[in-house]
């Protein structure tokens, strides 16, 4: 089921109701089965995985909070993050570097491949039970006791394919002291639900089929404006779709009474690589601060070594996006450039980020390597030719970065959660009429991050 079908909306409404209709001590388990409904309609095959995977960190969770032993602890946690990541390493990157190995040996690339299905959000809920155990080795987590609870931490659906990556303390402060949403949360949630819906299906889908056109043919579109058309269509495309997932995420959550952190903040704003990756998916940039670059040492051993902790971790951020040698290079260019602009001790400009960045996007979007050294070759070289954005698409992009820089100095969602019945009323006439207009296709284009 993706978001954005009428499926999904149908059983959404049912869970809520089934939620608040239930008694109190029937809706954990009622969550956490309808969590694994929705896991399972996508394949059931993999309901084992999931279930083995929270058994393994849940075991591990409690034995580590009740061992004294200082190795034996270490060894609790190895076991648990072995257990993550080989399960992680083989759905997802067994062919990859079959692929390589093949290669090396002088084979076809698919000589040692296997038919793997990548089980549903597999990246996502992996690093957030990885927090979870880690957190409890270091003391900042007590176990959970309740099975069902943990559980539903790791699958709870609104954020289980896509994020944002919720720390344990954050959801089981809300599990908790669980209590109902407010009037004002109620209109909150609702309005990110319809508003991150508007922006997939409004803003992302179409920018996608120009991004489609260009990156499928780019012999069929020589010269640099199609080029910039094709990148700048993707840059679009991927912040209106991955940040209109997690609006939907954030709101459906609140409407059963939990709160998701923001996961983005406007990151084309930003002043600089390190403000963007401060903005951009931020769950994700917390975890791979917090587990991975302060585990390297982060700054704290001089600054060479603090370059190259940035350019590891953003090198293993990439990876993690994807099995590609595309996605290891676009980690590691943002891990230079982070070194880098450390070096200089100032910031980039706005516009010169914002074009790096979409730079970078190109590693990210080309079906390979090498096609992205193609792009990037037309997009500094060679004849103009012939733009592919119609001009209302203009005025669409034009009237978003407007809309940005008014919530960046007015906050004016904030308010219009706030506002008359009217007002906000009217604010999601309009949504729902966007919807109708331009959003309103016969086969649902899936989320960019849906294949992660």
């Amino acid at each position: 089921m993706l978001f954005n079908t009428p499926q999904f909306f149908v059983f959404l409404l049912v869970t809520l109701v089934l939620f608040y209709a239930a008694p109190r001590a029937w809706r954990k388990p009622l969550l956490l089965g309808a969590s694994y409904f929705f896991y399972m309609s996508w394949n059931w095959r993999f309901a084992p995985l999931l279930l083995s995977l929270t058994a393994i960190d849940y075991t591990a969770a409690r034995w580590i909070q009740v061992t004294p032993s200082a190795p034996r602890r270490r060894a609790l946690l190895i076991v648990s993050l072995a257990a993550n990541l080989c399960f992680l390493a083989f759905f997802k990157y067994f062919n990859f570097l079959a692929g390589n190995v093949a290669v090396l040996t002088g084979r076809t690339e698919s000589a040692f491949a296997l038919r793997i299905v990548l089980p549903l959000g597999i990246s996502f809920h992996t690093f957030q039970s990885i927090s979870y155990v880690v957190d409890v080795y270091r003391g900042q987590q007590a176990a959970i006791r309740n099975v069902v609870d943990y559980a539903l931490f790791i699958a709870f659906f609104p954020q289980l394919v896509a994020g944002p990556i919720v720390r344990a303390r954050d959801f089981f402060r809300d599990l908790y002291a669980w209590q109902a949403p407010t009037g004002q949360e109620l209109n909150r949630g609702a309005l990110l639900v319809i508003f991150g819906l508007a922006k997939k299906m409004v803003i992302a889908d179409p920018f996608s089929l120009i991004a489609d056109q260009y990156f499928g043919n780019i012999a069929a579109h020589p010269g640099m404006l199609p080029a910039w058309s094709g990148v700048l269509a993707f840059a679009v495309q991927i912040y209106f779709d991955f940040s209109g997932y997690t609006d939907m995420a954030i709101g459906m959550a609140l409407l059963l009474g939990f709160h998701f952190p923001v996961n983005f903040r406007r990151p084309y704003l930003s002043a600089g690589i390190a403000e963007f990756w401060r903005r951009w998916h931020i769950s994700l940039s917390l975890w791979l601060r917090d587990y991975l670059y302060v585990s390297l040492g982060g700054n704290r051993k001089g600054r060479w070594r603090t370059y190259a902790n940035l350019v590891i971790t953003m090198l293993l951020g990439g990876l993690w996006h994807g099995a590609n040698w595309k996605f290891v290079v676009w980690g590691g260019y943002h891990g230079a450039l982070l070194a880098l602009e450390r070096a200089v001790g100032r910031a980039i400009p706005r516009v010169l980020t914002f074009v790096l960045v979409s730079v970078g996007w190109v590693f990210f979007r080309a079906a390979s390597l090498g096609q992205s050294l193609a792009v990037i070759g037309r997009l500094f070289h060679g004849p103009a030719g012939v733009g592919l954005w119609a001009r209302w698409q203009f005025y669409l992009v034009l009237g978003t970065l407007v809309l940005a820089i008014l919530e960046e100095k007015f906050e004016w969602f904030e308010h219009l959660v706030k506002a008359p019945a009217w007002a906000y009323g009217a604010a999601m006439a309009v949504l729902l009429l966007g919807l109708e207009l331009i959003g309103l296709t016969e086969v649902p284009v899936p989320f960019v991050y849906f294949q992660f």
